[in-house]
């Protein structure tokens, strides 16, 4: 890599740390999504490189929808064991349970109840 491409993902880096310390300064609970795949190891890595030595000044949250590997799953809680931070985890199934969400039905079965509201139509 060119000197030039090395300072421009310098200067990157250095605005998205800047950015996490902006947000961690402005707002009263902030928090970072953290599924544990490779876009959220990014964000990780960065808070690690904005707040350390320190704690996180905001927990990780995941919102668990069911579908997950398990060894993303794994990768995860052993990420969050080796930082010592805060991991909050949210279960989608729990909020479907709970009548907080209530569950999408697929396209196809949207659409079926779309052609059988139009024949109704049409037979009136």
């Amino acid at each position: 890599m060119s000197k030039h491409q090395l300072d421009y993902l310098d200067e990157l880096e250095a605005e998205a740390i800047y950015i996490l310390r902006e947000v961690a300064g402005q707002f009263e609970r902030p928090a970072l999504l953290f599924s544990g795949g490779k876009d959220s190891i990014t964000l990780v890595r960065l808070a690690e490189k904005a707040f350390r030595p320190g704690k996180f000044p905001f927990p990780l949250v995941h919102i668990d929808t069911g579908h997950n590997f398990v060894e993303t799953i794994e990768y995860r809680d052993a990420m969050v064991k080796r930082l010592g931070e805060k991991l909050i985890i949210g279960h989608v199934q729990d909020s479907i349970d709970q009548g907080k969400v209530v569950e999408q039905k697929g396209e196809k079965k949207k659409k079926k109840k779309k052609k059988k509201k139009k024949k109704k139509k049409k037979k009136n």
